[in-house]
């Protein structure tokens, strides 16, 4: 590991402006010093901001705004968490260690970088890592990676739990910029597809910081998290389906899913909520789904299986949200 200054910040503005020079913040660190002991990341200056009072989970707007040093195990465990947004509970503890959901924070989990083989190995090249070497995943072992939205440039895919189902429950991501300005950022559109550009994993900008995630009031109906993987546990996804799905009438009354596994970022496709809402429920309804979240997907070679295998999960997981399979 490299040498570098450690100062803590005392006000978001502080941590914000920081930020400009190229100093990265730390919280809980679970993925951000790992890299810095490969020596993919290699700041001069990590500044804590765990002195900022972001640590509570309130109500706000009929929702709950979570704020950004908000433990994963924290946010996992509140009572109105598990009561009116279960999907998040869940996709959060399908994730990790609890050793590391007790240090990794709300805000640090949405900036967690893929988890790519060749992202980690110095000796291949990988634009996301250094742009412009290429991206050895195209010809290499790909069975982890993207077949959706990815580019020529990049094939990673995005490896939390926990933004998949924030983009199911659509919530907001609060950013704080140095003159103390707030803007909000659907979670939805917080992570980049890779384009030209894959070393730029999200939206934020420098003198920028993450304040809280905001929820919106609870939508009812069922809500489900279903995860693939390799292992039982502490393994990322290689297909995960949020889902949050109401019936009114024996129809489908709202309907709201994401994906992970299958792109660079927490994968929301409006099609499909839009063609679930007012039907049926039947396996007719649900192959149209997969078909239209499917179209455009494209295998690398040893990721093929993943297009069949998200036409299987998403229709055992309509099936129960819907009640079909009972």
């Amino acid at each position: 590991m490299r040498a570098f200054t450690y100062s803590r910040a005392e006000a978001v503005t502080h941590a914000a402006e920081q930020t400009r020079d190229g100093a990265r913040l730390i919280a809980g660190g679970t993925n951000l010093l790992d890299l810095m002991k490969l020596e993919i990341e290699r700041p001069d200056e990590l500044v804590d901001i765990n002195r900022l009072e972001l640590g509570t989970i309130d109500e706000q707007d009929g929702g709950l705004r979570i704020g950004a040093l908000v433990t994963n195990s924290a946010c996992a465990a509140d009572e109105r968490i598990r009561r009116d947004y279960p999907v998040l509970a869940r996709a959060i503890l399908a994730g990790a260690t609890f050793q590391l959901r007790n240090k990794a924070t709300t805000g640090g989990n949405l900036c967690q970088r893929t988890r790519c083989y060749y992202f980690y190995n110095r000796d291949q090249p990988c634009n996301k890592r250094e742009p412009g070497s290429g991206c050895s995943a195209l010809g290499g072992f790909n069975r982890i990676h993207a077949i959706l939205g990815a580019s020529e440039s990049c094939i990673a895919t995005y490896p939390g739990d926990m933004a998949v189902a924030l983009a199911a429950l659509d919530a907001k991501v609060e950013i704080a910029a140095v003159d103390g300005s707030i803007r909000s950022v659907p979670v939805r559109a917080f992570h980049r597809l890779p384009g030209d550009t894959p070393e730029r994993d999200n939206v934020l900008e420098p003198g920028e910081v993450i304040t809280a995630v905001v929820l919106p009031s609870p939508a009812g109906g069922a809500q489900l998290y279903r995860k693939v993987r390799d292992r039982a546990s502490y393994a990322f996804a290689l297909v995960s389906i949020a889902c949050v799905l109401g019936m009114e009438d024996g129809r489908i009354s709202h309907a709201s899913l994401a994906f992970g596994g299958l792109a660079h970022k927490p994968w929301h496709d409006e099609r499909v909520d839009a063609l679930l809402l007012g039907r049926e429920p039947s396996d007719a309804l649900f192959d149209e789904a997969a078909d239209v979240l499917l179209a455009d997907a494209r295998g690398y070679g040893a990721n093929d299986f993943k297009i069949p295998m998200t036409k299987r999960v998403l229709k055992a997981v309509l099936r129960e949200a819907t009640g079909e399979n009972a």
